[in-house]
């Protein structure tokens, strides 16, 4: 890979922290919301979803816009989307006005990290293809460790709405990092071929640091309306059993990240604190996909991946048995973050060779954007059954249930070894 091609795998680690950081923006803020505005949890656990609900929008419908209209564009769309929608945060005075806003920022982020998963393995050579979509995934828990450490240090001295427009200025200082450094994906240029397509691939081509071609190479699907191309024979089952096994695992993944922060303040300490756990269970989660790039490189990604599902069941369950020390919480946040996140790094590689290049967009977006559904309904299923009565112990086995159900559902799954996905 030449350098030029390792910037680009590098900018789409720094896209996913800058998700991740706006995602968990309103969970290191949700003890100040709570406060300000006396609102329960059933009514926290609503607002905690809202960004979700956008997301789910995004990645479906923005996910598509990235196979017809370019990775670059849709990139810099979703950057101005985000930073629009967190600016506006900070003018909100009503749980309305909040969620109306967290709805904009998800459709942003929704349609970033379909576009970034399909950069990240369309620049990468077979050989680190993997290795460069499980470091573009972890830059989601770093960017929520980096994000924490100074939504920390803003909550000790501003209010909650200093999270949100730190927020905002750092998503609008990565605009001109992706027009100046990242061309047009090349496997794109050949799948689509827009007008002049030859001579951007050699644009592209070049700015990469490799030679010219002189004719392009046959395309290997026929172009269909994107969302119909991932439904057909050899696609749909494909996509039934990826977007089942996502959904089922991010219940048990967003019900520890929305709720966390609720938690430790409830246990006593302050809003700063919470934060600080959050950023343990970030660091655990950045380090199990690290952990399964790394290993996926020798051993095959889909048992990765089920392993760390069924783990995750285990550790959600030890995370519910309620913890009085703030040291041995953010232990086992940090554990379950290790396998919560872990196995969604190992749903992204697993994604980028189940779809090939014509459809990889709109194939990771539907099921990262149907499969968020899960996202969604977890913070709020959560607050109702605390509502109802329900203990920490219940409430966290039955959502990591969700996880031993993903691994039933990728089981069934054929899984492509990356010699044969690289050639889709």
């Amino acid at each position: 890979m030449t350098p030029a091609q390792i910037a680009v795998v590098a900018i789409t680690f720094g896209l996913c922290a800058l998700d991740g950081f706006d995602v968990l923006a309103v969970s290191f803020a949700a003890p100040g919301i709570a406060r300000e505005w006396g609102i329960d949890r059933a009514a926290l656990g609503i607002v905690l979803s809202m960004e979700l609900v956008g997301m789910v929008i995004g990645s479906v419908l923005v996910g598509g816009l990235a196979d017809r209209i370019g990775r670059r564009r849709t990139m810099l769309g979703c950057l101005a989307v985000m930073t629009l929608g967190m600016a506006m945060a900070t003018s909100a005075r009503s749980v309305g006005a909040l969620s109306a806003w967290r709805v904009i920022t998800g459709i942003g982020i929704g349609g970033m990290v379909p576009t970034i998963s399909a950069v990240a393995a369309e620049f990468a050579n077979v050989r680190r293809r993997d290795l460069c979509v499980s470091l573009m995934a972890i830059g989601y828990p770093v960017g929520a460790v980096v994000g924490g450490s100074i939504s920390a240090l803003l909550l000790r001295h501003s209010e909650w709405r200093a999270v949100f427009a730190f927020g905002a200025i750092v998503t609008a200082l990565w605009m001109p990092v992706v027009l100046l450094w990242v061309p047009e994906s090349v496997s794109w240029l050949c799948q689509r071929r827009p007008a002049q397509a030859l001579q951007r691939v050699n644009l592209s081509l070049a700015r990469l640091g490799y030679r010219p071609v002189a004719v392009l190479p046959a395309v290997s699907m026929a172009l269909r309306v994107p969302v119909a191309a991932i439904w057909q024979r050899d696609l749909r089952m494909t996509t039934v059993l990826t977007t089942l096994a996502y959904f089922l695992h991010v219940t048990s993944y967003y019900f520890v990240v929305k709720w966390v922060p609720k938690f430790v303040v409830d246990m006593g300490f302050a809003p700063a604190a919470a934060a600080g756990v959050l950023v343990w269970a970030s660091v655990g989660g950045a380090t199990g996909g690290m952990a399964l790039g790394l290993l996926a490189q020798r051993f095959g990604v889909k048992a990765l991946t089920l392993a760390l599902m069924l783990a995750s069941s285990v550790m959600l369950a030890v995370f519910g048995a309620g913890w009085t020390s703030l040291q041995q919480l953010s232990q086992i946040c940090a554990l379950t973050g290790f396998c919560t996140h872990g196995a969604l790094v190992g749903m992204y590689v697993i994604l980028t060779r189940a779809y090939p290049a014509a459809t990889r967009g709109t194939g990771t977006g539907f099921v990262v954007g149907v499969g968020r559904g899960g996202a969604v309904l977890a913070p709020i299923v959560a607050g109702v059954l605390f509502r109802a009565g329900h203990s920490l112990q219940f409430v966290a086995v039955l959502m990591g249930a969700g996880s031993m159900l993903a691994a039933v559902a990728l089981g069934l799954l054929r899984v492509k070894p990356p010699e044969l996905a690289a050639t889709e």
